[in-house]
């Protein structure tokens, strides 16, 4: 279980640009963690964890398209029936809104990676440490963050 930071990144809905975005990251290197395309009818949602956010900003900076970032919980979970439930039972039981989720499949270990934005990060990172989550990324540090970052 760690934080991590989720790009949206606002694209023109038309034929070619969610290509022209991916070759890019491609071109850059960049490991995509989890990813997810909504639409309406004028544009397109993009959704994105990866690997390196600091590359990542670098290229949408440099393909000149808007986006925000957040503070998504990634969720590494066994890639089985009920894996992602009993993880949304216990948020809801610490009554913590998931404002929305997706989830990949081939994490490491052929596991899963569940991504929520969620109300409350540190209290759910503290409910799901209590039911024997781990709290860190492989190489990377701990999930507690500086006030100033917590939102």
């Amino acid at each position: 279980m760690y934080v991590q930071k989720q790009f949206s990144v606002f694209m023109v809905n038309k034929p070619g640009i969610l290509a022209q975005i991916l070759s890019a990251f491609a071109t850059d290197k960049i490991n995509i963690t989890a990813l997810t395309v909504m639409d309406s009818v004028e544009h397109g949602v993009m959704r994105i964890v990866a690997a390196n956010e600091k590359k990542m900003r670098v290229v949408l900076k440099r393909i000149n398209l808007q986006f925000n970032e957040t503070d998504v919980l990634c969720v590494n979970l066994p890639n089985t029936s009920g894996a992602f439930a009993a993880i949304t039972e216990k948020l809801a039981k610490a009554h913590i809104n998931i404002a929305y989720a997706y989830c990949t499949s081939g994490a490491r270990g052929g596991k899963t990676t569940a991504v929520l934005k969620l109300a409350d990060v540190d209290k759910a990172i503290k409910v799901l440490n209590k039911a024997g989550g781990k709290t860190s990324k492989p190489g990377k540090p701990s999930t507690k963050r500086s006030p100033a970052s917590r939102r």
